[in-house]
């Protein structure tokens, strides 16, 4: 027999395991997976190495018949340790996330259609990263995509990278410019980047040069995942570029397009128009408020709230319930105060010399940007002013403008936060020496540093005097908090001086832009693995991107943002799902001396809380609240009380008709954005998908899959069976598992070795090894610590089926059943039982069987074209049952009656002789049986076509016949013999229930 003759789905033996066929065999080679589903170990086989399987029925031998929990615990380790379901959420079986059921609306509004163009435009929190992985996942499992590309920030990049691979088992190579030289070097001659490297994350840093958004346009993968969307369709220059290399992305009709961000629409109906244009250019001509025209956004736009996930369906999502926030003012101490006076008395001094245009526009910066710094703390004041300005390198007083903005006024168009936390200067020349006068009064300038310097510490510095009182009062009600600052001399300088006054109390750290984006997450990790209580001080480097919501509750703005959007992005850093709290708590500082904080926090932080509250969603500053900042820095510096002086801060913005102009016309702009996006997003809260639709859905894969209280049972029972004893935790609901007296083959699963030659040694568990001290003799002892559910701690596990060591005791019990060589105390399931039950009226039989199909999908069609039939093997696990009547004729029970037999308590053990006559007559019953098994496998074909075909039908298109989608000939037949793993007989207890 020639490799050629083995059919997709057949089983094989060979290299001492029993092998399933894949498609894509030769005559030379057949391709395969190992019979338990580790697709890790897909291969190819020689004809020559080929033999019949070694896997057969069971037999009635000493040892192989077991009780109830034993054969409960064989058909929960099949569901768990199966990873390519037959249904249609091909991905689900082998990710390592358990998705709450919200999260698998976009993805069944992806397969419904032939090129997926979706805007996921979820609140902040909910999980949009997961939403979109799990499409992504699913196109490459099904094939309908052969590559992937995810473009988003700098600051993103490294946390998508770890999404994917921990969460999906998605190896991704970052594409930034650091990488892009050694990625380069793997390139074949005649090979694109791309081509070479399947899974990308592509930063925006890497393509901002013409001639690689060229390249990127001309080999970009046909999946493309666009994080942060909404920075794509702005007016700036940056905003430009991103969009119009999408643009040509998406001309081509067969790429997949996914567009991810937490403001979609934000007010802005032209760029919400052009952010839909990328996914149908016939979108962006429709009105979002109108019902018509909202029923065809729907097929390609899902936008949910917390309050419209918080419970969905019959799952309880764990949101924070409240996020309390308090405003926390504070007075400048007399000789900060009085030095606050005296350099904004040297900033009016100099903006007021008559100066030429561009001299005027940087000397206005650099003084702003002093300011800011002054008010921020004594180290940033320091710091700046003996630093050359940012804005000194402009030669036009358009670039002073952009410079400016992007470093005073937090205004920028690139939506990487890297070196935003920079102190930006304050020396507008050179100096050759520190006695030189210069235009930039550089001499005072140096007197105004010493002076800072001088004021530094919690003496003199009343702000960070009342930070460390702040975070001691957080820590003693519970929480530990991250302390966000503006710059990165600010952040060095608070965590030194918390550090020293909260001692041993608590362990501090600063995360700033002066590490690498990998960096920070270690430097976190090894913060919060020490014991006891933690402090973050952190710049807004770390203010996206990072989950932090494990191990913190509170937020303190140390500095305010003058874009309100940081705050709401800072506070989501802790204000996300998987917060164990049920409130978090937000503490804004700002100053009552100056007036700016006062006004800032009144006139952009506040309102934009308070639109975010009315509309339910994020509505974004328009223009970024530009006009009111500049004329804020006018009356700062403009303006000022005639006769305030000699250190005295008087500040009149009451009085500024410009100031108040603006603040009205940003208002009134920000109010209108409200209204619009109020009529927006209720429709596209399920996006045309019926919750019953969904539903039945999620059950079948629930069925299939395993519910969560049967796997968290099933690790617990298996466990303990093997000797471990487990102790329940009532804390987190969850259990630990000493595994000492673990088999070693289990042991070696879960990555415990008794050395670390075994660990390194080929096939050793991809977890971090753990093993015995090199000197002692005994055996290495570790203990498996289990959560209910999310988040768990680091080093321990959640009870989902996806963990890897809830996987590994699956396979291990799933194994172990079927090696009869074993010892039966290292095989806690068992292919054959006998159970004595009240709650059956006549003898009963229940087959656990093992279907494989060979699955057939459609290409997908662009336009006229349509691509060839993708063949897939799947496998299925289902229970069949037949009860004997009185007059012995067999009788097979309906999927309810076989569901409620899974129910049925055990009275009481059998003795060895009853269990081995009933079981002997069950096996000898199965020859009768085989057409009927066959017959079956025929209807599960039909039942997963019927599944594949209704979630790839039009989401809310009118008019499309139910059966429509049956034309793209989607098919499921049974490939080889039936696996029939279980056989268990149920017996009626003497005068029991009839």
């Amino acid at each position: 027999m020639t490799a050629a003759d083995r059919a997709p789905g057949d089983l094989v033996s060979a290299r001492g395991r029993d092998w399933v066929v894949l498609p894509g065999a030769s005559d030379d080679l057949v391709i395969a997976q190992p019979l338990d589903g580790d697709r890790e170990f897909i291969t190819a086989l020689f004809p020559y190495e080929i033999k019949e399987p070694g896997f057969g029925r069971p037999r009635a031998a000493e040892g192989e018949i077991g009780d109830f929990a034993s054969a409960g615990l064989l058909r929960t380790a099949l569901r768990i340790a199966a990873t390519h379901g037959a249904g249609p959420f091909r991905s689900l079986a082998s990710i390592a996330v358990q998705p709450r059921q919200y999260q698998l609306v976009p993805l069944m509004m992806a397969l419904r259609m032939d090129t997926v163009r979706l805007l996921i435009g979820d609140d902040v929190g909910i999980g949009k990263t997961i939403e979109a992985a799990l499409i992504a996942k699913e196109l490459l499992e099904q094939g309908s995509a052969t590559s992937m590309a995810v473009l988003c920030s700098p600051s993103l990049a490294e946390q998508w990278q770890s999404e994917l691979r921990e969460k999906f088992g998605m190896e991704a190579e970052l594409v930034l410019p650091s990488t892009a030289a050694r990625l380069q070097k793997g390139v074949e001659p005649g090979q694109t980047l791309f081509e070479r490297y399947p899974c990308t994350i592509v930063s925006t840093d890497f393509i901002k040069q013409p001639d690689r958004r060229e390249a990127f346009r001309r080999t970009c993968p046909d999946l493309l995942i666009v994080d942060e969307a909404h920075t794509c369709v702005g007016a700036g220059t940056g905003h430009q570029q991103r969009y119009e290399l999408l643009r040509a992305l998406a001309q081509d009709e067969s790429r997949h397009l996914v567009l991810v961000t937490a403001t979609p629409h934000s007010g802005d109906a032209q760029a919400f128009a052009k952010l839909t244009s990328l996914l149908d250019p016939g979108l962006q001509e429709l009105d979002p408020t109108v019902p018509a025209h909202r029923d065809r956004l729907a097929r390609h736009f899902v936008q949910r709230r917390r309050r419209d996930i918080r419970r969905y369906l019959d799952e309880d999502t764990p949101f924070p319930r409240d996020r309390k926030l308090r405003p926390a003012p504070y007075q400048l101490g007399t000789e900060y105060a009085r030095f606050v006076a005296d350099v904004l008395a040297f900033a009016r001094e100099q903006v007021r010399r008559p100066d030429g245009a561009l001299q005027q526009r940087l000397t206005w910066w650099s003084v702003l940007a002093l300011l800011r710094c002054v008010l921020s703390s004594p180290a940033a004041a320091a710091e700046t002013l003996k630093v050359r300005a940012a804005v000194a390198a402009a030669r036009t007083s358009d670039e002073a403008e952009r410079i400016g903005r992007k470093a005073v006024l937090e205004l920028t168009d690139d939506e990487t936060g890297e070196g935003l936390d920079a102190v930006p200067g304050s020396l507008l020349e050179d100096v050759d020496d520190g006695e030189t006068t210069t235009r930039g009064g550089s001499r005072q300038l140096k007197k105004f540093a010493d002076r800072a310097a001088s004021l530094a510490g919690p003496e003199h510095d009343t702000k960070l005097a009342f930070l460390i009182d702040a975070v001691k009062g957080l820590l003693v009600d519970g929480y530990d908090p991250i302390v966000f600052c503006r710059y990165i001399p600010t952040a060095e300088y608070v965590a030194q001086h918390l550090a020293e006054a909260l001692g041993r109390s608590a362990h501090v750290d600063a995360v700033t832009g002066m590490l690498h984006p990998d960096a920070r997450q270690a430097r976190i990790d090894e913060l919060t693995a020490k014991r006891g209580r933690h402090v973050l001080v952190a710049t807004d480097c770390l203010s996206e991107g990072v989950n932090l919501q494990e191990h913190f509750g509170a937020v303190v703005h140390y500095d305010l943002s003058w874009n309100p959007t940081r705050h709401e992005q800072r506070e989501g850093r802790v204000d996300r799902f998987g917060q164990s709290r049920e409130n978090v708590r937000a503490l804004t500082m700002y100053d009552t001396d100056t007036g700016i904080d006062g006004l800032v926090l009144d006139v952009l932080i506040r309102k934009h809380r308070e639109i975010a509250e009315q509309v339910g969603v994020i509505v974004p500053v328009p223009d970024g609240g530009a006009g009111v900042l500049q004329a804020l820095s006018k009356a700062l510096l403009l303006r000022g009380r005639e006769g305030a002086g000699d250190g005295q801060l008087a500040l009149d913005f009451d009085s500024s008709e410009l100031f108040g102009l603006a603040r009205q016309q940003l208002d009134t702009e920000w109010e209108s954005a409200a209204e619009r996006e109020s009529k927006v997003p209720t429709k596209f809260a399920q996006s045309g998908l019926h919750p019953d639709e969904v539903k039945a859905e999620l059950d079948a894969l629930r069925q299939a899959l395993g519910d969560p209280a049967d796997i968290a049972e099933f690790t617990r029972e298996t466990l303990k069976a093997l000797g471990s004893p487990v102790r329940p935790d009532a804390r987190s609901t969850g259990f630990t598992a000493p595994t000492a007296a673990l088999p070693r083959g289990l042991r070696h699963a879960l990555g415990i070795y008794e050395d670390a030659d075994q660990a390194l040694g080929p096939g050793a568990a991809q977890a971090t090894a753990r093993t015995a001290k090199a000197k002692s003799r005994k055996p290495a002892e570790d203990n498996l610590v289990f959560h209910q559910d999310l988040p768990v701690p680091a080093g321990a596990h959640a009870l989902f089926r996806t963990d890897p060591a809830v996987r590994a005791v699956a396979r291990y019990a799933l194994d172990s059943a079927l090696d009869p060589g074993l010892s039966e105390n290292d095989r806690p399931a068992r292919r054959l039982g006998v159970i004595r039950t009240p709650d059956v009226a006549h003898r009963t039989v229940l087959l656990l069987v093992r279907y494989r199909f060979r699955l057939t999908l459609p290409g997908r069609r662009t336009g006229r074209t349509t691509e060839a039939l993708r063949e897939l093997v799947a496998e299925d696990a289902q229970l069949l049952a037949w009860r004997n009547d009185p007059e012995g004729k067999r009788e097979w029970l309906t999927d309810e009656e076989t569901a409620r037999l899974l129910l049925a308590a055990p009275d009481r053990n059998t003795n060895q002789s009853m269990r081995g006559q009933q079981i002997t007559r069950a096996l000898e019953e199965l020859k009768e049986v085989e057409d009927h098994l066959t017959a079956h496998g025929d209807q599960v074909a039909r039942r997963l076509e019927a599944a594949h075909q209704r979630v790839r039908e039009a989401a809310g298109e009118r008019g499309r016949a139910r059966g429509a989608a049956a034309a793209r000939r989607i098919t499921a037949e049974p490939a080889g013999e039936p696996d029939l793993l279980g056989v268990y007989v149920y017996v009626k207890r003497p005068g029991g229930s009839r």
